[in-house]
C-alpha cells in the first residue's frame, strides 16, 4: 500500500505541476487525480488485467484517470487556480511523506531482524 501511495503521490504531483506550468495558457483545463483513499480500492490487487500483443501500452498505470478539477473559469478559458494547486500540493506532500515513513519503518524492522539473526 505504501508503494501505491508513493506512486499515486508522484502521479498527482506531476499533474499539479503541469497545471501550474499552464496557468496562463488560454483554454487550459486543470487536471487532478481523485484522492488516494477514493481510488485505492479500485486497483488494490495490481493484478495484470491485459494479456496480448499490446500488453505494454503507455498508459497502463492505475493512476492515469485524471479528471478536470480547476477553479473558476478565467476570461481566456483557463481554470487553473494557483491557490487551489498550492493546497493540493501540500496534501500530496503529506501523502508522500506518509509513504516514506512506512518505508523507513519497514526498513528499520527488517534491519533489526537481520541484525539479530547474525
Amino acid at each position: 500500500m505504501a508503494q501505491a501511495l508513493a506512486a499515486h503521490s508522484g502521479a498527482r504531483l506531476a499533474l499539479i505541476a503541469d497545471n501550474v506550468a499552464n496557468a496562463d495558457t488560454p483554454k487550459f483545463r486543470a487536471r487532478d487525480l481523485p484522492r488516494f483513499n477514493e481510488q485505492y480500492d479500485d486497483f488494490a490487487s495490481f493484478a495484470l488485467r491485459r494479456d496480448g500483443r499490446d500488453h505494454f501500452e503507455k498508459d497502463q498505470s492505475p493512476f492515469n484517470g485524471s479528471v478536470y478539477s480547476g477553479g473558476a473559469m478565467a476570461p481566456n478559458g483557463n481554470d487553473v487556480s494557483l491557490d487551489l494547486m498550492m493546497a493540493r500540493s501540500v496534501e500530496v506532500r503529506q501523502d508522500h511523506e506518509m509513504a516514506l515513513a512506512v518505508y523507513r519503518s519497514a526498513s528499520a524492522v527488517l534491519r533489526t531482524s537481520l541484525g539479530r539473526m547474525g
